[in-house]
């Protein structure tokens, strides 16, 4: 008899959960799932908030106890039950998450009020704009408020915001990144969006920005009465796979981010233009890395085979891709979100030549542990990005 592994059921549990909330019209559950009296659920919520998915992994919950309510009356078994202590504080905090959104979406509206009453036009990127293609985009837990602006319109936008910040971070004037905090919000101010990694990426990044302030190619959501404009979804969904994808090589990315492209490649999945999406990435050379995360979303988030574009299921999706999958969220699950698992006190333990050392130590085996997974791009990548460092 094989012996029953908890912590792997945990984990089993959190997956299908996270499922039926992000894809609940097209999760059908998994039968042969344990849940019963051996389930730990502090350890699924605290992965939920490891990767900063609570509120999926809460709806998830909802969908199984619906599905389960009608098992167990079939069965005049149990159904599905959390302790009810756990589920109210998970309750109470998405609950929080909700009203910090909603806040959240009040400050936008302002904020772009006020940069468009002095002939100021951005766009918002990631964040709020990705959520609106959840279910319950309330849900998702927020980050940053992204403001991505032409040249011209970044400098002003500095002017015109500085002054009323309760912080001002120095700025990154290679990158053109301002990093501000106004009304306790985050606000962050983006001339660029730049990967650091591949030239190749960036100059195709550069053309998506181009067909943003030039071609137009945007579309705006009503936040409270204000009209935002967001990238189209053809601009967007490289901007938030490059953007994860930047973060995953360098200091780990949760999963959060990796739901919020999914979800984005869901919801325009009848108006991509896919052949657009395919020579952009070709010519990024990021075909590799799109395909395995791509079998990542259908192995470990339930997202629909046929609707994934440029992988091919059939011919794809094979052993060694599957493999690859297996790897990334074994790294995802160890950096947790944004690498919040990680042990980041060098950063204040050291200083001067001696962090300089530690932290090109720590990066090389970061790179080191994605070369089975990347092993053409993750030594590639790596010496860019000290490159990139020397000449800083």
């Amino acid at each position: 008899m094989i012996p029953f592994d908890m912590e792997a059921n945990n984990k089993d549990i959190f997956f299908s959960l996270l499922k039926a909330g992000l894809f609940p019209d097209s999760c059908e559950g998994n039968p042969e799932l344990r849940i019963d009296g051996t389930t730990d659920w502090d350890k699924v919520y605290q992965l939920a908030q490891e990767q900063s998915v609570q509120g999926l992994v809460l709806q998830g919950i909802d969908w199984f106890k619906v599905l389960r309510k009608a098992q167990a009356q079939a069965e005049h078994d149990s159904g599905f039950t959390v302790p009810q202590v756990l589920l109210l504080e998970w309750i109470g905090e998405v609950q929080m998450i909700e009203q910090q959104n909603k806040d959240m979406n009040k400050f936008i509206a302002s904020l772009v009020q006020k940069l468009q009453s002095v002939g100021i036009y951005s766009l918002l990127v990631k964040g709020q704009g990705v959520a609106l293609c959840y279910e319950k985009p309330l849900w998702r837990c927020s980050g940053d408020i992204d403001l991505l602006l032409s040249n011209d319109n970044y400098q002003k936008a500095k002017s015109a915001l500085m002054p009323i910040a309760s912080e001002v971070a120095n700025e990154n004037t290679t990158t053109k990144h301002q990093a501000l905090i106004i009304n306790g919000f985050d606000v962050e101010l983006h001339g660029k969006m730049p990967f650091s990694l591949s030239k190749r990426v960036e100059d195709v990044i550069d053309d998506v920005l181009d067909d943003l302030f030039c071609g137009g190619k945007v579309r705006s959501w009503d936040c409270n009465g204000t009209q935002v404009f967001l990238p189209s979804p053809d601009n967007d969904v490289i901007l938030v796979f490059t953007h994860f994808l930047h973060h995953f090589f360098i200091e780990g990315v949760g999963l959060r981010q990796i739901c919020d492209w999914c979800r984005l490649l869901y919801t325009y999945k009848d108006s991509l233009d896919y052949e657009l999406l395919e020579s952009r990435i070709k010519t990024m050379g990021l075909m590799s890395e799109w395909k395995a995360f791509g079998a990542l979303a259908i192995e470990y988030l339930g997202f629909p085979k046929d609707s994934m574009p440029l992988l091919s299921v059939n011919d794809d999706l094979n052993a060694n891709l599957k493999n690859k999958a297996d790897r990334i969220m074994e790294l995802v699950l160890k950096a947790g979100n944004f690498g919040h698992n990680k042990d980041l006190s060098y950063r204040t333990r050291y200083s001067g030549m001696t962090y300089k050392i530690v932290a090109a130590w720590r990066r090389l085996k970061d790179f080191a542990s994605l070369i089975p997974v990347f092993p053409l791009d993750a030594p590639r990548f790596f010496w860019n990005y000290m490159l990139q460092k020397v000449k800083a």
